[in-house]
């Protein structure tokens, strides 16, 4: 067991134990947020074929040359659809709509709005243009593997996978996330109340977290501080699923059951991290299933979850970390606010980041708590200070936008 390392070292020991996850086959009407474990080739050429990227008239771009109004011989109309494709040739046109097949012999696309009707001719006031026509398989050639293993579905991957002719995807099994929290205090939300007791929360924004990252969470009844009832607990989760995060009773505390537990009778693998808040996380194995101990804190939980269980999401899905899901992106912002640093320690401080006249921008809206959840809705961001470091008003320093 290793204590108190620092992120980077954290994150290579998770990333040597990761997930290998199992692939299923489902409709794409159902893939959205899902990662594909298998790339996906267009099974065509996109587009199809040349055609009209505006509703006007197809011409010969040489025809057109003259700034005077050019008069042209009207041949006919063709539409997105047609499967009879005109001919067209010297002082002749073809009206045609956005999307249909150019005519043989047509070059260029003069736009509507330059053009007028008399009769049988069409007046040509305004250019006749070739980048109006979209060249076969100028988006996509047939065969080429346009959304690779690893992808995140978002609308637009399901669009294009569409359009390249496909309704299955293979797709990562969702990991199933067992969330278990631990705490003699804790009382789910709405249940009577004492004094001396919290409502639990943790168990919510986590598995809401997971849920953003493509898992399946399992939220299992809270535990009291009593060893055999978070061994059965445990015994359960290991067997039903892929990973397990624990909240609460990781510190060093008599009742920090957690961490007695994992010492006893699991496999740690690194307890203590040098960050602020959320410094006493605990990873290793419960029977051979990954598992976070995650600190009671609220902020202290989800900024773990934010800078160590997101990676492991990542190397489990065999993509970097900044590819979606994720939770947000690294930006350099100016702060507005003097924040302080922590010693030994990367510092978390909550933020609100702004986009402003000469780039982003943060202040500070709520104390920092740990136990301040609502910190983390009134910001949108945190900072990355490095250990021992302190910003000033007026610095530009690293942080982290939440999406």
């Amino acid at each position: 067991m290793e204590i108190g390392i620092n992120i980077d070292r954290a994150k290579l020991l998770i990333s040597e134990t990761k997930l290998n996850l199992k692939s299923e086959n489902i409709q794409l009407s159902d893939s959205r947020g899902r990662i594909l474990s298998k790339g996906l080739a267009s099974k065509v050429n996109d587009p199809r074929f040349d055609n009209s990227a505006m509703d006007g008239w197809a011409v010969k771009e040489a025809d057109c040359k003259s700034n005077k109004n050019t008069v042209l011989k009207i041949i006919g109309s063709i539409q997105a659809g047609s499967r009879e494709i005109t001919s067209l040739h010297r002082g002749e046109a073809c009206k045609i709509t956005t999307g249909a097949p150019i005519p043989d012999g047509a070059d260029a696309i003069v736009i509507v709005e330059d053009s007028k009707t008399e009769g049988e001719n069409v007046i040509i006031s305004g250019p006749a243009r070739k980048t109006f026509i979209r060249k076969k398989g100028e988006n996509l050639s047939k065969g080429n593997e346009a959304l690779p293993k690893g992808s995140y579905m978002t609308a637009a991957a399901i669009s294009l996978a569409a359009t390249m002719g496909h309704d299955m995807v293979t797709v990562y099994k969702r990991p199933i996330i067992g969330i278990i929290s631990t705490g003699d205090e804790l009382v789910m939300p709405n249940s009577e109340i004492q004094d001396y007791q919290i409502y639990e929360s943790n168990s919510f924004g986590i598995s809401a977290l997971v849920e953003k990252m493509g898992g399946k969470p399992i939220r299992y009844d809270l535990v009291t501080d009593s060893v055999d009832h978070l061994r059965k607990v445990l015994n359960s989760a290991a067997k039903e699923c892929d990973l397990l995060i624990t909240s609460g009773g990781v510190s060093m505390g008599d009742w920090d059951i957690v961490r007695k537990i994992m010492e006893e009778e699991g496999d740690i693998v690194f307890w203590k991290v040098k960050m602020r808040p959320g410094g006493p996380p605990l990873y290793g194995k419960w029977k051979n299933k990954p598992i976070f101990g995650l600190p009671g804190n609220p902020v202290s939980s989800h900024l773990v979850f934010l800078i160590l269980v997101c990676p492991w999401f990542s190397y489990t899905y065999g993509i970097k970390e900044t590819e979606m899901p994720n939770l947000g992106q690294k930006v350099r912002v100016k702060m507005n606010d003097e924040v302080r640093g922590a010693k030994d320690k990367i510092c978390l401080r909550r933020i609100r980041i702004i986009s402003g006249s000469n780039g982003l921008e943060a202040t500070v809206h709520t104390h920092q708590g740990s136990g301040n959840i609502h910190s983390m809705v009134a910001h949108n961001g945190i900072t990355l200070l490095p250990e021992d470091t302190s910003a000033k008003t007026g610095d530009i320093i690293d942080a982290f936008w939440f999406n």
